[in-house]
């Protein structure tokens, strides 16, 4: 399973989608980082392998860091949110 951790502008808590296959997870990562870098004001609306009624829609223009990483076996390996990056 591959997350996908979106922060927002303002926000302190990142939005989280999962992927099963790498594949599907690396083009949803490129997509948001093309919104990023487009400029222009774009609605984009997330969905999750793993929670099939998961939905969340998100203004492109407030995207300030996307993060993509492959979820282990126990979740005691993942620290919540963009924490991880620091250490």
């Amino acid at each position: 399973m591959y997350t996908i951790d979106v922060m927002l502008k303002y926000s302190p808590a990142p939005i989280s989608v999962q992927r099963k296959e790498e594949n599907d997870a690396q083009e949803l990562y490129q997509k948001l980082t093309a919104a990023m870098t487009s400029g222009e004001p774009k609605v984009m609306e997330l969905t999750c392998d793993r929670d099939a009624g998961k939905k969340v829609t998100v203004l492109c223009s407030e995207i300030s860091v996307v993060q993509m990483s492959q979820k282990s076996g126990t979740s005691a390996d993942r620290v919540a949110g963009f924490a991880a990056l620091n250490q």
